[in-house]
């Protein structure tokens, strides 16, 4: 099987598609979600976050729920809001976080299927471990409306012929193209009509690009492919080339890509006095009081820290980490050893209710409030992993501890959806 292939989309008409797509469902809660689309009938929340059209106070993952995504879903159809394509395409999807400077930064994602059985078999390639019952929750959502109703975030190694093929498509005018209220980010559309360049990005990443790295979605990446399997074990006459087999994703190069910081916030010092707290990190780290202004580290190894009105910066000493290992490198992974774990006791980021995690597209002013707010005490302002890092620690096998990356644009929902027959 081809590691990708094209497939025949349903997308929205263009005079309504900056009304109906929509952020992805994990980075809004319900009621946020709510306000977002409140008098927008076309939104895609409708769908991926259907408790916004029940009561109030309604479970997110409620049976109700999963009825009211795929009356909605099958109405988006009937209105003409969602039209399938006549014939399989690959489409092009650009995003910027200034679209209206004149050298604006684009990075150029090309929308394909890619094999269920390439998940399974790791050339489909995670850094992050998946929650059974996030992976549930959106198992349930593929199942009932039989679709990939959001796209996953790949990365690929850059390949200078799909950079070519790309661009002589992006010269012409795309099929969409609008800057989102929300957030001020750009978003643009192409269809690749032309046969023959579908069949050379397709024979590209099959001989060219050994492996495929989740970036964003590792719980869609999972549900999609689990339901893929699901579908195979329960079809007597599987063949192999059903389109439950693929599921839809975005795929970038990986030299466009924009990770940005995830910094911590922890509400206590463990007991500690502000003094103690300070020397205990002499132990690991070289600190300076850098004064009230905000501070922001500016290399490897070196993190920022707010507490008490003042902004800190530490650098990591020679010997508590490891450049030569692909986790003992990251800068989150220095920070829960020699502060989290062993000077503030929290020992799983994953369950202890007194750390919380900040993305860096909200800027360390977030982190100045929620200190200042005194809803927490002190917060780590961390380095960005880079796009090696994580291929490196993928390739390798490995695990990143939680919330170490963070992807800005996210990829808007709606723009063009995969039916699973």
């Amino acid at each position: 099987m081809s590691i990708i292939k094209p497939f025949r989309g349903f997308r929205p008409p263009k005079e309504i598609v900056e009304k109906l797509a929509s952020r992805p469902y994990d980075v809004l809660n319900t009621e946020e979600a709510r306000q977002e689309c409140e008098g927008n009938p076309y939104s895609l929340l409708h769908v991926t976050k259907a408790e916004i059209d029940l009561p109030a106070g309604i479970s997110d993952t409620d049976p109700e729920v999963y009825l009211q995504v795929v009356k909605n879903y099958n109405a988006f159809k009937d209105y003409g809001w969602l039209v399938q394509d006549k014939e399989e395409k690959l489409y092009i999807y650009a995003q910027s976080m200034n679209p209206t400077d004149a050298n604006a930064k684009w990075q150029y994602g090309i929308v394909a299927c890619a094999y269920s059985e390439d998940y399974v078999n790791k050339v489909i390639k995670k850094h992050e471990l998946t929650r059974k019952d996030k992976e549930e929750d959106r198992m349930r959502h593929v199942r009932i409306t039989n679709a990939n109703v959001e796209p996953v975030f790949f990365a690929y190694p850059a390949i200078a012929r799909i950079d070519e093929i790309v661009a002589s498509v992006t010269c012409k005018e795309p099929i969409y193209d609008f800057v989102a209220k929300e957030d001020g980010f750009g978003h643009r559309f192409w269809v690749i009509d032309d046969r023959k360049l579908i069949d050379e990005l397709v024979e590209i990443f099959d001989k060219q690009v050994p492996a495929m790295y989740i970036a964003d979605g590792h719980h869609r990446s999972a549900a999609a492919a689990l339901v893929g399997q699901e579908k195979k074990e329960h079809n007597p006459n599987h063949t192999g080339k059903e389109e439950y087999n693929y599921f839809m994703t975005v795929i970038f190069p990986d030299n466009q890509l924009n990770v940005i910081d995830y910094n911590r916030v922890v509400k206590d010092l463990n007991g500690l006095t502000k003094e103690q707290f300070l020397n205990a990190l002499n132990e690991a780290y070289t600190v300076e009081d850098m004064g009230t202004e905000i501070y922001q580290p500016s290399k490897l190894h070196e993190h920022s820290m707010y507490l008490d009105g003042h902004w800190y910066k530490m650098v990591a000493k020679a010997g508590k980490y490891d450049d030569n290992d692909p986790i003992g490198v990251l800068d989150v992974k220095i920070l829960s050893d020699h502060v989290l774990d062993t000077i503030l006791g929290i020992k799983d980021l994953r369950t202890d209710k007194r750390i919380d995690f900040v993305g860096g597209i909200r800027g360390l002013g977030e982190l100045k409030r929620r200190v200042d707010s005194g809803e927490m005490t002190v917060a780590f302002a961390l380095y960005p992993v880079s796009m090696q890092q994580i291929i490196d620690i993928a390739d390798t096998g490995n695990i990143m501890p939680p919330k170490t990356t963070w992807f800005e644009p996210k990829l808007r929902s709606g723009l063009v959806i995969h039916e699973l027959a």
